[in-house]
């Protein structure tokens, strides 16, 4: 299992934050999303298929630019 941990510009409301979920929740492999709108920040536990760069990329899609990941 795979972890990726983001903090990205802003998570403006529960609506915003349900988009990010929804959004990271159709990737195939992905297997847990936690989203604080306190923090700003995004963890996704995946496995293949799923990659990093498709998760950041759906993250930016959603309209939401990521600051740094770790």
């Amino acid at each position: 299992m795979k972890h990726l941990r983001v903090e990205v510009n802003s998570i403006a409301n529960a609506t915003s934050k349900t988009q990010i979920k929804n959004a990271l929740d159709k990737i195939e492999g992905v297997d847990e999303v936690s989203v604080d709108r306190a923090e700003s920040t995004i963890k996704v536990e995946y496995k293949e298929p799923a990659t990093e760069q498709v998760i950041k990329n759906t993250i930016e899609h959603a309209g939401h630019k990521i600051e740094r990941e770790w």
